[in-house]
């Protein structure tokens, strides 16, 4: 399979918001570690990057900001499978309870990279598994190809790169060490066929924890600013918008919002 290659976006800065994480205490990766969460709930939100300066204002002495090489906002890069038949695109779309997405993501700032399986249950729980790996942009090796078989029912030899993406994420964890918060902003997407887009001025927020709805604090200061649980998957998302002969009509609601809120580049 050949190498996927990004597309050439301008996503050098958001236009609304200042990230600052003056006031945040800083942990290592190797701290992180106590705090992995790949056996978790999961709770979405997403809204204006305006916002965001305010939020981590209320929140800086609760949680613990991720930092490497001296950076606390790191860059992510993302590259999805799929089948032909686009078999874990369709299953989130229909709302199937039992799904799982297969991908590779390279962790820039640290330098490694991992094969991840997420698999969701019905229960709406989250396991995730995965693997590092040397090769990022390449297809699926022979090792590859042996973990996703032994993890899952999907024919690895009908998997193909559909889709990439990345953004930059500032990584949160609480001070009682059961609950990590990710903040990802400046989100682009690119398809093998049908171009790049960016999201620009959006905020997505994600809260792991090992419980459903445990107290939390950003998750307070969140609903104090009018700000719900809203659902998004950047790889659905991503691809609802990029290609337009793929069924959205369940991501509708959310393309209108973004577009009439100017964030779509």
């Amino acid at each position: 399979m050949a190498v996927f290659q990004e597309t050439a976006i301008n996503d050098s800065k958001e236009k609304k918001g200042t990230v600052c994480l003056n006031g945040f205490k800083s942990i290592s990766l190797g701290e992180m570690d106590e705090v992995k969460l790949l056996n978790r709930f999961d709770s979405k939100y997403w809204f204006d990057a305006k916002k965001l300066h305010k939020i981590l204002k209320a929140i800086k002495d609760d949680y613990f900001v991720l930092e490497i090489d001296g950076t606390k906002i790191q860059p992510y890069s993302t590259i999805y499978f799929d089948t032909p038949s686009n078999y874990f695109y369709v299953s989130h779309h229909n709302g199937k309870s039992n799904r799982l997405k297969i991908r590779k993501r390279k962790y820039v700032m640290s330098g490694i990279s991992f094969l991840e399986i997420k698999k969701k249950d019905n229960k709406g729980k989250t396991d995730k598994i995965r693997m590092p790996i040397c090769n990022f942009q390449d297809g699926l090796s022979d090792e590859e190809k042996d973990f996703i078989a032994k993890n899952t029912h999907i024919d690895t030899e009908s998997l193909e790169i559909k889709f990439g993406n990345r953004f930059k994420r500032i990584t949160l964890v609480n001070r009682d060490f059961n609950e990590r918060c990710t903040i990802d902003t400046n989100l682009c997407f690119y398809s093998p066929d049908s171009g790049g887009r960016a999201i620009n001025n959006l905020v997505i927020v994600e809260l792991k924890q090992d419980c459903r709805n445990m107290k939390s604090k950003i998750a307070e200061v969140l609903k104090e600013n009018k700000i719900y649980k809203n659902g998004f998957s950047k790889y659905c998302m991503g691809r609802a918008l990029n290609e337009t002969s793929l069924k959205k009509n369940w991501f509708k609601a959310d393309i209108l919002k973004l577009e009439k809120q100017l964030y779509i580049q």
